[in-house]
């Protein structure tokens, strides 16, 4: 019984506390399953977030990494420390997970092929003046940015404001390359909320508009978009995005290369496995990946709790700015627009845009704002990586 005398001795160099903030953990990560299976909320990404908060935040699996460093001519053993003098925790396999592709940025941007793969371009392109909405519904990046700045240092606050594009892999890459000391928080923050927004947007929507303008229907009349339009358009953004925010341009690219193999027309098996098997994989990975940065010692401090409700304030202020954006320029326009769609600016395709749609059938049984709320969207994911491309054209400098 040797071997469970050891198991014991080992539990006991955990205090109280320690047990306490382990148990919490469990708790987040059980209700991360919860929402997923029960509320069916993003399960892709949240089941395997809540499963691995609660396997790193078990006894024993998290290990602090040590190193040998000379003093006084003696090799001591010591706690390795980071860049910003932080201990370094070690998770095993999903630390290797997280070096091989998340600090190269390579699931990021393999994702974002899967999700190219997903974006029907066709609703935007009927009506380009949609993208406008895309594009007032980023303001929460740089209000966010603006307030976070009180709190931390300039860098930091740039990472934290792209939390405000709603999209999990753009606040990953410019976290990791503007070099945060905070980018577990921020992958946490970003992708929780990415797969809340349906808890998070309806209350801002409803709460912004009247019961009049919820009801305000639009008419959807498709119009014929060429297939070579449709080719031309991926490759046109990716070029236009280079030139003008070339520090994006791989966020770009690799969006629009998804959607160049879609809308091809000779690659139709390879933009299904895109669509699918890459994407749900892709997403798994991250989603356990990830959970590696929810371990209790470097998760529930205080830092980490400002850039989660950093990240809330976020959401919210995305959301308001699209819904506000919808509801000005309806003061000058003769056809209204259904303020709602404003809210679906935000990067989280395709969650927002149903949410949207759904909230339009609520009001009214009878209004379809899917593809109008769609067409919002997609043009969020564009706008939201160009922001993410300034962001960095704004942070690298500062790095030296």
């Amino acid at each position: 019984m040797e071997w469970l005398g050891q198991w014991i001795e080992s539990l006991q160099q955990f205090e109280l506390m320690d047990w306490v903030s382990m148990i919490a953990m469990w708790a987040i990560g059980g209700l991360l399953i919860f929402l997923a299976i029960k509320k069916d909320m993003e399960p892709t990404l949240l089941l395997p977030m809540g499963f691995g908060a609660i396997i790193v935040n078990l006894p024993g699996v998290m290990h602090q990494v040590m190193e040998k460093v000379e003093i006084g001519g003696k090799l001591v053993e010591q706690a390795k420390l980071d860049a910003f003098g932080n201990p370094i925790y070690d998770a095993g396999p999903l630390s290797t997970l997280f070096g091989a592709g998340i600090a190269n940025e390579l699931f990021p941007l393999i994702l974002f092929i899967g999700i190219g793969a997903m974006i029907d371009f066709g609703p935007l392109l009927s009506n380009p003046k949609l993208m406008i909405f895309g594009a007032a519904a980023q303001f929460g990046i740089f209000f966010t940015y603006c307030v976070s700045s009180m709190f931390f240092p300039e860098i930091d606050a740039l990472s934290i404001g792209v939390i405000g594009a709603a999209d999990g892999p753009t606040s990953i890459v410019v976290a990791q390359k503007l070099n945060s000391q905070y980018v577990g928080a921020i992958m946490v923050a970003a992708y929780s909320y990415m797969a809340l927004v349906p808890i998070i947007q309806p209350p801002v929507i409803k709460a912004l508009t009247t019961k009049k303008e919820r009801l305000i229907r639009m008419p959807y009349e498709p119009k014929s978009v060429s297939k070579l339009t449709k080719i031309l358009f991926p490759i046109i953004i990716t070029a236009v995005v280079g030139v003008v925010a070339p520090e994006s341009v791989y966020l770009v690219g690799f969006l629009m290369f998804g959607n160049l193999i879609r809308e091809c027309g000779v690659l139709n098996s390879l933009s299904e496995t895109a669509q699918k098997v890459l994407a749900n994989l892709i997403t798994i990975f991250l989603g356990i990946t990830i959970a590696s940065k929810m371990y209790y010692k470097e998760f529930l401090v205080p830092e980490t709790l400002l850039i989660l409700g950093l990240g809330l304030i976020a959401f919210i202020i995305d959301t308001a700015g699209g819904v506000l954006f919808a509801k000005f320029l309806n003061l000058f326009t003769k056809n209204k627009v259904n303020p709602m769609i404003g809210a679906a600016g935000i990067s989280a395709f395709p969650m927002s845009g149903r949410v949207v749609h759904k909230l339009g059938l609520e009001a009214d049984n009878q209004n379809f704002l899917l593809m109008h709320s769609m067409a919002v969207n997609v043009s969020g994911q564009i706008a939201s990586v160009i922001a993410g491309g300034i962001i960095l054209s704004l942070g690298l400098p500062l790095l030296g």
